[in-house]
């Protein structure tokens, strides 16, 4: 299972923040159009990620706590050919639930993924992950997303603790 450390921000203005990406050397590396289609799930979130230009998705099942902090979350990664019938699939089984929609911009900065997400019907938010492994402990992880918070000058108090699934689900 892979880890990571991570919160989003709402409130931000994109473009400044893109530019203060820049500014702390973080790399540029392109705009992302994705929809995430959640399903029902017990103990963790499970989605399905559809990215524009590629044929296949990634399932996506992660579990954090729902906190207003950089907070700690466990993922696993499935790689799949056939997006369509594992939705099918799983929609069956479990549910097929809110469908996220959104346009992501990516930045990297050392093992911190700065994304800075359009999301439909929510607008914009900042998500920052510090991907941990290579025997990088929390403590480290959290050390550095503080550096690119501190950076990107984001305030902890506009930390969301919830999926984008969630908060659309409050406006349903």
């Amino acid at each position: 299972m892979a880890r990571n450390i991570e919160a989003k921000f709402a409130g931000a203005d994109l473009t400044t923040v893109a530019e203060r990406a820049r500014l702390a050397g973080a790399v540029d590396s392109g705009v992302l159009v994705q929809k995430d289609t959640f399903f029902g799930s017990g103990q963790s979130r499970l989605k399905l990620r559809e990215q524009a230009g590629q044929s296949g998705a990634q399932l996506i099942a992660y579990r954090r706590a729902d906190e207003r902090a950089a907070r700690a979350s466990d993922y696993l990664i499935y790689e799949t050919a056939d997006p369509v019938g594992l939705t099918a699939a799983l929609g069956l089984a479990l549910g097929a639930g809110i469908v996220v929609e959104k346009r992501r911009h990516l930045f990297l900065w050392r093992n911190t993924r700065i994304h800075l997400d359009r999301v439909a019907g929510l607008g914009d938010f900042v998500e920052l992950e510090t991907v941990l492994g290579d025997g990088r402990t929390d403590a480290q992880g959290v050390d550095e997303f503080l550096q690119v918070q501190s950076a990107l000058e984001l305030r902890r108090d506009d930390i969301v603790p919830a999926a984008y699934a969630d908060l659309l689900a409050k406006q349903v």
